[in-house]
C-alpha cells in the first residue's frame, strides 16, 4: 500500500526554499494566506497521519509532499507531548509552547531531513520560520481537539501513535525532551 500523498501538489504553487506556501485555514497570526476550503494541509496531515506514520520510506511528489511530511514529523512530537498532558486546558498550552519554541530550519545542523529540503536564502529564512510557527500553532489546536474531543483525558486511539516515528525520523533533536 503507497504513502498518502498531499492532494495540493502543483506546479503553480508558490514555495519558500522547496516548501509549498499554502493557504490554510486559522486563526492564528502569521504570514499564510487565509483560505475557506474544506480542507487545508493541516487537516491532510490529520487526515492521513493515522496510515503515513507506519512508513518508513516516502517518495515526495511536490512541493506540498515536503510540508506534510514535516507536519506529520511535528505531529508525532505533539502526540508525545499532549500524551503527557493532565486535561484539555494544559494540553492547549502545551502545545502553544511547542509551536514557538526554537526549531531547526532546513540547512541548519539540527534539521532531520536536510537532504531533500532546500536551504531558504535571504529574507526566506524569516519567512519561512514565521510560516512553519503558523502551521505548527495551528496543527497544535487541531490536534487537541482530535485528540481529547470532549473528554478530558486524551484519546488512546491517538496516543498510541506516540511511540511511531515518521520515516524513523522525529523533529526533535537527540537528548532533548518534548
Amino acid at each position: 500500500m503507497p504513502a498518502y500523498h498531499s492532494k495540493l501538489n502543483s506546479d503553480d504553487t508558490p514555495v519558500i526554499g522547496n516548501i509549498a506556501f499554502l493557504p490554510i485555514r486559522t486563526t492564528v497570526k502569521g504570514p499564510a494566506p487565509r483560505t475557506e476550503s474544506e480542507e487545508d494541509i493541516i487537516d491532510e496531515t490529520l487526515n492521513y497521519f493515522k496510515a503515513n506514520v507506519f512508513f518508513k520510506n516516502y517518495e515526495i511528489k511536490g512541493t506540498a509532499d515536503r510540508l506534510l511530511i514535516y507536519l506529520t514529523l511535528y505531529a508525532t512530537d505533539c502526540i508525545v507531548k499532549l500524551q503527557k498532558s493532565p486535561n484539555k486546558n494544559q494540553a492547549l498550552k502545551d502545545m502553544y509552547s511547542l509551536a514557538i519554541s526554537r526549531f531547526s530550519l532546513p540547512g541548519e545542523a539540527g534539521f532531520p531531513l536536510n537532504a531533500v529540503y532546500a536551504k531558504p536564502q535571504g529574507n526566506d529564512v524569516e519567512k519561512m520560520r514565521s510560516y512553519l510557527t503558523q502551521c505548527r500553532q495551528e496543527l497544535g489546536q487541531r490536534m487537541v481537539e482530535k485528540v481529547f474531543g470532549n473528554s478530558d483525558t486524551p484519546s488512546k486511539w491517538w496516543t498510541c501513535f506516540s511511540r511511531r516515528k515518521f520515516m524513523d525520523k522525529t523533529l526533535t533533536p537527540l537528548g532533548q525532551q518534548i
